[in-house]
């Protein structure tokens, strides 16, 4: 069995979105590598799958780092011998303020976090992917409800998940000479630590401030597993998940 066993590295797996998938991939019988900036989040997190912990390496990364990637993809296949399955994840924010008053610091941080650090991972799975034998896999992206539409204050989050869209979309073209797959889900209110002050009121594109409903994200892990879990042949290329009475289809 330990021989047949699926592969997966996933990004931002310490907390919210990253930790739910890649719990539910660890429960769904693949070994996984919790990729994170920090350490006690990714240990805490396979020690409560239990024996499951097995499966799993804790793998701290900082992805806007060529070097630090390098170490992971390095780690899971001295450890595991191939990779099956990569979940870009990773992603952070600017600060929520006009956008004329963001700094170049600022806004360098989340584009070398969502956009390069993607790719970077990208680079390396593919590698690894074209290479072993069976030969494939398959890479899914975290575009978010913000690779459609932006909530205000949100510039360099907004465009660094438009440009998402472009990487899923050549990676998905790129890849097929080596039976790679890739795919996206847009994920929209999600009930993570991140998106708790949801609940309480956040700025609408109108200026007011209102509470917006939240799903569970378990929903979001359950659909990542789907679409990892499908045959090299079929994909599942953009896929949409949110809060059903979300502001999100039509006029706020």
């Amino acid at each position: 069995m330990a021989q047949t066993m699926k592969t997966a590295i996933v990004t931002g797996a310490g907390t919210g979105i990253g930790k739910a998938a890649a719990t539910a991939l660890l429960q769904n019988g693949y070994r996984v590598a919790f990729a994170g900036r920090r350490r006690e989040p990714l240990d805490a997190a396979i020690a409560a799958t239990g024996a499951l912990a097995a499966d799993a390496l804790a793998v701290p990364t900082n992805v806007a780092d060529p070097a630090s990637v390098a170490t992971l993809f390095d780690r899971v296949k001295a450890s595991w011998g191939r990779l099956d399955v990569l979940f870009n994840n990773a992603g952070v924010g600017a600060p929520p303020i006009d956008m004329e008053d963001l700094t170049l610091e600022q806004w360098r941080n989340v584009v070398d976090i969502n956009l390069t650090g993607a790719f970077l991972c990208t680079q390396h799975a593919i590698r690894i992917m074209k290479d072993q034998a069976p030969r494939g896999g398959r890479i899914i992206n975290n575009g978010s409800i913000s690779a459609h539409a932006p909530r205000p204050n949100s510039a360099p989050y907004t465009a660094t998940k438009h440009a998402i869209t472009g990487l899923t979309k050549a990676t998905s073209l790129d890849g097929r000479k080596y039976d790679i797959a890739c795919g996206q889900i847009d994920i929209g209110n999600a009930g993570t630590e991140m998106a708790a002050k949801m609940a309480t009121g956040v700025p609408q594109a109108n200026g007011q401030i209102a509470v917006e409903p939240l799903m569970d994200v378990a929903h979001v892990a359950s659909a990542i597993v789907y679409m990892a879990g499908l045959p090299l042949d079929a994909n599942v290329q953009f896929m949409t998940i949110m809060a059903t009475k979300m502001p999100f289809v039509g006029r706020g």
